[in-house]
């Protein structure tokens, strides 16, 4: 029999097997994962900065004012130097009522470009609702010094002097917000701004009718709505008033102002019940808020309410702690509504036999705001009414108290 000889492997071999193993586990580890599927599309490429603005714009174009704002956000991160961008993003901040990120972005946009008309403009627009007066003025003036054909920056310049805590600027708001117009009378702005100027100088009509203008190119901002809705209160048709400060409460729910209008609407009304209804809501909006407890506190008196009403006014007059633990700081007395919460205030006190400590705050209006016809002739009646309940002689001046705020 022939026998076979037992054939030892060569290393060769060995070699060569292992290199083709690890050929295989890397193509199946490596290459296979990483190539695209046959016949399946490629992933779609990232986005331009342009079309997330196209985006934007037309988002708020939709009244979409919290899409817009992060369209142009993402916009930024694929282009962080475009100026426009940040200053379109302060603009609708603005309308937001993200003063703070708007003048961020407007800062970000002026060290691109630090002769940005309409970031200086946009600046000083945001600043001045922060109570910031000169600087916004000072903004608003250096883009006007830029371009003085800018209807935007004539618009924000009136809505400026507007917020400034005096009137005497009102005659240059009048002409800043008609010179916006005249440049530009597609602008949201410049028609929001006129309608604002028409609202402090007392012409009603027309001020809804540029409002109205305004929401029609935008009906999703919510201080349009608001600021309709109290011109309508002012005229006396409180059922559209209603109707606008609603949606203004339904699109900036976060903001103690609609609802605080809508209690006045009802009041006007007689509908006092209603009236305390969204007094209620605005105070739980903003609790340390004292000129809101004022107002809730006056709706309380007028519901019969008086122990409540007590409650409220004495934050106002006193200041405090709410049932809740907020803090809450008394306001000094003025010739503002502050008058108001305390005649009421005093008025409460006395119906609810606490004259004693009625007297006091009458007396406070007496001394305190002796020119605001209104107080005295209340804080007079009011006196009165305690010294017919005590059966005692009117207080002299020398006696006058007045409480601390």
């Amino acid at each position: 029999m022939n026998t076979r000889r037992k054939r030892h492997s060569s290393p060769w071999r060995i070699f060569l097997l292992l290199a083709l193993i690890g050929t295989f586990l890397y193509l199946n580890q490596v290459v296979v994962p990483a190539t695209p599927p046959l016949f399946i599309p490629t992933p779609t490429p990232t986005r331009s900065p342009e079309a997330f603005v196209n985006e934007g714009e037309q988002l708020f174009k939709e009244g979409k004012l919290a899409q817009a704002i992060q369209a142009y956000k993402q916009g930024l991160l694929t282009d962080p130097d475009n100026p426009a961008t940040y200053v379109t993003l302060a603009r609708l901040q603005v309308f937001a009522g993200d003063y703070d990120a708007a003048i961020e972005n407007t800062q970000n946009a002026l060290l691109i470009n630090p002769n940005n008309p309409l970031a200086h403009a946009v600046q000083g627009w945001a600043l001045s609702f922060q109570n910031e007066d000169l600087q916004a003025e000072a903004a608003a003036k250096k883009a006007l010094e830029l371009d003085p054909n800018n209807a935007l920056a004539h618009a924000y310049y009136a809505e400026i002097l507007l917020n400034k805590e005096d009137f005497g600027d009102l005659d240059k708001a009048i002409e800043h917000s008609k010179t916006a117009r005249e440049l530009d009378p597609s602008l949201l702005e410049t028609h929001r701004a006129r309608g604002l100027v028409l609202l402090n100088t007392q012409n009603i009509d027309e001020a809804i009718d540029e409002l109205k203008a305004a929401i029609a190119i935008n009906d999703k901002i919510a201080n349009l709505h608001l600021n309709l809705g109290f011109a309508y209160r002012v005229r006396g048709d409180n059922d559209l008033a209603v109707e606008e400060l609603l949606t203004a409460f339904a699109l900036n729910p976060s903001s103690p102002e609609a609802p605080t209008e809508i209690s006045l609407a009802y009041a006007n009304e007689g509908q006092f019940g209603k009236a305390v209804q969204y007094a209620e809501q605005s105070v739980k909006v903003d609790p340390p808020n004292a000129r809101l407890h004022g107002n809730l506190g006056v709706m309380y008196y007028r519901n019969q309410e008086l122990d409540k009403a007590i409650n409220e006014l004495a934050l106002v007059v006193h200041g405090g702690t709410t049932e809740d633990g907020q803090a809450v700081e008394g306001l000094p007395l003025d010739y503002s509504t502050v008058a108001q919460y305390y005649w009421f205030f005093g008025f409460a006190l006395a119906k609810s036999n606490r004259c004693t400590e009625a007297v006091p705050v009458f007396q406070a209006l007496l001394s305190g705001v002796p020119d605001y016809e209104l107080a005295v002739e209340n804080a007079q009646a009011g006196i009165a009414l305690c010294q017919e309940s005590l059966g005692t002689p009117a207080p002299t001046p020398e006696d006058e108290v007045t409480p601390t705020p």
